[in-house]
């Protein structure tokens, strides 16, 4: 009989397409074949509201047993945002309680769920939770912490810093971390190396491209020369950026490439003709739109990973990655097969370098698929798994 292990994610299903919930997908069908492996989720699918989506309790998605629990009240974004200015725009006036107030209100908190760990965790083996900064996740790994694995996806942001993250980072009996980067980040606030801890990732699906890309650029009407986004088209992503240097080079020059974009917008998309957003695509169209491109761009500065730009190196497209990002920066730096800026001034020369160098556009992408199965290998990822479960 195989042993049972649970994972604890905000979001789950085929439609939810961020990082975050997307890897954690990945990691629960993968173990599918040695265990039995259940997720605990919510039913919210929009992640601004954390609004109840899902009508059924319980499904099966691919091998794993999707159990969803009500949001026990849905995010009021005013509120939260409020609250969030308060913390941190005044952190000598905030208290420990402002702090857990802040979490209630950014959520999504369902009691729901808490109420079924404490009752079942006995049930797992151990239970794995995704992402550091959420309600499911904080409360989660408190009330279990010696059944907690722990895959905090952390980056330098405003939220890491907050007090009533310290005793998170010191509770779980196994962290897996996503690169280096990150590792050292979270030494370096938290002081938990006595935590063991693995650097593991993600590995990367082998990609689905269209047997006729004349076709499939027809059919989304790609433009003959571009440069593409894939990723939620968010401020926070860094997208508006990318907007205004774009449209700014695009000021300067007589020839240009286009901008495609490849995701859900959550922010006003320039009405320009080169900037070219294609919404929500099949798993096809967009590992196709990836491989036509030029090269990929990521823009944001907060990232754990990027699965996007792990995706677009594995099948040979270079990447153009925003410099204040250590972790998207060491991808380059490892892996040779990408540039990035801190400025507009580099973002032009960096554009202008890999779209004008064709011979130096293929040495990237040689690269990249070498990097990409070096480091992101999934029979090495598994075997960390299965090693932090098993200890």
């Amino acid at each position: 009989m195989k042993k049972r292990v649970a994972f604890v994610v905000q979001r789950y299903g085929l439609e939810v397409n961020g990082g975050a919930e997307y890897h954690c997908r990945l990691i629960a069908e993968l173990l599918t074949d040695q265990y039995e492996v259940d997720v605990l989720t919510t039913k919210a699918l929009d992640y601004m509201t954390w609004e109840n989506f899902y009508k059924y309790d319980l499904e099966e998605i691919n091998g794993v047993k999707v159990r969803r629990f009500e949001v026990s009240k849905p995010r009021n974004v005013q509120l939260f945002n409020q609250k969030s200015d308060f913390i941190f725009n005044n952190k000598k006036e905030s208290t420990y309680f402002d702090e857990h107030d802040w979490m209630l209100k950014q959520g999504p908190a369902s009691i729901d769920l808490l109420q079924y760990l404490k009752n079942h965790h006995q049930d797992y083996v151990k239970v794995i939770f995704f992402t550091y900064n959420y309600f499911t996740t904080y409360y989660g790994v408190h009330l279990i912490p010696e059944k907690s694995i722990l895959i905090p996806t952390a980056h330098d942001e405003p939220p890491i810093y907050l007090s009533l993250y310290k005793s998170l980072f010191h509770l779980p009996r196994h962290i897996l971390f996503n690169t280096h980067e990150e590792k050292d980040l979270v030494h370096k606030l938290f002081h938990n190396e006595r935590v063991p801890y693995e650097i593991v990732g993600v590995g990367v699906n082998k990609p689905m491209i269209a047997a006729s890309t004349s076709e499939l650029r027809l059919k989304l009407r790609l433009p003959e020369n571009y440069f593409i986004y894939v990723g939620r088209i968010d401020e926070s992503k860094g997208c508006k950026e990318l907007f205004e240097y774009y449209l700014k080079y695009k000021s300067e020059r007589r020839e240009y490439p286009k901008l495609v974009l490849v995701g859900k917008s959550v922010m006003a998309i320039p009405k320009d003709p080169d900037i070219v957003p294609l919404g929500f695509v099949t798993e096809e169209e967009k590992f196709t739109a990836i491989s036509e491109s030029l090269f990929m761009v990521m823009p944001s500065k907060y990232e754990s990973l990027s699965m996007s730009v792990l995706e677009s190196l594995s099948i040979s497209t270079p990447v153009i990655v925003n410099g204040h990002s250590d972790v998207l920066k060491g991808h380059c730096e490892r892996g040779n097969a990408g540039l990035y800026y801190t400025s507009y001034e580099e973002f032009k020369a960096c554009l202008e370098l890999i779209s004008g160098e064709k011979s130096l556009r293929e040495q990237m992408g040689e690269n990249g698929v070498t990097y990409v199965e070096q480091f992101y290998n999934w029979d090495a990822i598994k075997e960390s798994y299965v090693i932090a479960i098993e200890n």
